[in-house]
């Protein structure tokens, strides 16, 4: 199993021409991407449906790559400070290195049909309890299971539209996928826009009552190098206050300030500056940060919701989103049995994810932001992941 660019996928997204972008299908033949792909890799038949890998590209260089497989990011490259590329996202060269059997992190994929942990794997809709399945110490994690059905990071997405700058992937969830109810009619727009940003839109509709929060869950590596640690890399997250977990990282219903806390990331500073603190209860249930942030941001798309920077590429990320909240998890399970190639693996911290989402376990708590989609109601949901070079 080989890994993208240099061993993991490290991508990097920058400076997108949207009149200069174009967008390529992958086909069998020998050529590779800017980050090392072979597309041929990413080509195989799966009960009946093909996986493709879609290339953006613009005259700056820039290269996004991304599967139908999960609607996925599988590698994003920019120049660094020295006009290099590089590929700040984790992931691997074969569609195969993503199959579930492989028990390898979601690298990339997209997290339906709800995003976050549903406490106890139940919630109460409309009167009527629901059981979805269970993956995570007896909590829904990201709507997947142990065995069975998976969520859709493992579902095959129907590429609906490409032009010169965006792709239209979509998908149906049946009803009871998981246990959720109704059918969901699911859209997932990758875009590259003149302002140096990936844009991710996310719209569904459903026939029935249901409950829905979509999200990415790429990890990111500003170095470019999968053997650098993030812990000196620097967050800055717009966030007065975060949601508290239990010891099996479950929300516990409250709402608690960040101030005074090694959660405080509203000036910037290095993530391993406390995240081995082991006076704070919380960080010891993460094990580090595995943490939903309630944004300052309130939705709005024109302020900045998160900044993470890398000194030693220059590379500096910024996440816009109109979710209410965003889960920083500092990759404290990335190493041991999570094979990078053989006889290697992913080291602890050597990635991050930062995931826009809705309160985790909102389905048991309707005091916070709704996550219900009832028939005749579209969700809509916007991410944009802005970079540049400090």
């Amino acid at each position: 199993m080989k890994v993208l660019g240099k061993k993991v996928m490290l991508g990097f997204l920058g400076s997108l021409l949207l009149s200069s972008c174009v967008i390529k299908e992958g086909k069998s033949g020998g050529e590779t991407t800017l980050s090392g792909l072979d597309p041929a890799y990413f080509t195989t038949v799966i009960d009946g449906d093909t996986t493709r890998l879609i290339i953006l590209e613009n005259k700056n260089g820039m290269e996004v790559c991304l599967s139908n497989y999960g609607a996925r990011i599988v590698s994003m490259m920019v120049p660094d400070k020295e006009g290099k590329p590089v590929n700040v996202v984790l992931g691997f060269d074969s569609i195969q290195a993503y199959f579930p059997e492989v028990k390898l992190p979601k690298l990339g994929g997209t997290l339906g049909r709800y995003a976050g942990r549903i406490g106890y794997g139940r919630f109460i809709l409309e009167g009527d309890t629901i059981d979805v399945t269970k993956n995570d110490f007896g909590h829904c994690l990201h709507s997947g299971s142990e065995d069975g059905d998976k969520g859709w990071q493992y579902k095959i997405f129907k590429i609906a539209e490409k032009n010169d700058s965006s792709v239209l992937m979509t998908f149906v969830s049946p009803d009871g996928e998981n246990g959720f109810p109704g059918s969901i009619k699911a859209n997932i727009r990758f875009t590259l826009t003149q302002n140096n940003s990936l844009r991710i839109n996310y719209s569904a509709v459903t026939d029935k009552p249901t409950v829905i929060c979509l999200s990415n869950q790429s990890y990111f590596n500003l170095s470019g190098d999968p053997d650098n640690s993030v812990t000196d890399q620097r967050l800055n997250i717009n966030a007065s206050s975060y949601l508290p977990v239990d010891s099996t990282r479950l929300v516990i219903g409250e709402i608690c300030s960040v101030e005074g806390t090694p959660l405080d990331f509203r000036e910037e500073k290095s993530i391993g500056r406390d995240i081995d603190n082991a006076w704070n209860e919380q960080i010891r249930y993460g094990r580090g940060y595995d943490h939903a942030f309630i944004l300052d941001t309130r939705g709005d798309l024109t302020q900045k919701a998160v900044s993470l920077y890398c000194k030693k590429s220059g590379v500096e990320m910024n996440i816009f989103t109109t979710e209410p909240a965003i889960q920083f998890y500092s990759g404290n399970f990335l190493y041991s049995s999570l094979s990078r190639k053989q006889n290697e693996n992913f080291s602890q911290r050597h990635g991050l994810s930062l995931e826009p989402l809705h309160y985790p376990d909102s389905p048991n708590h309707p005091e916070w932001p709704n996550v219900i989609l009832l028939p005749g109601e579209e969700y809509n949901s916007t991410t944009i992941y802005s970079f540049r070079c400090r």
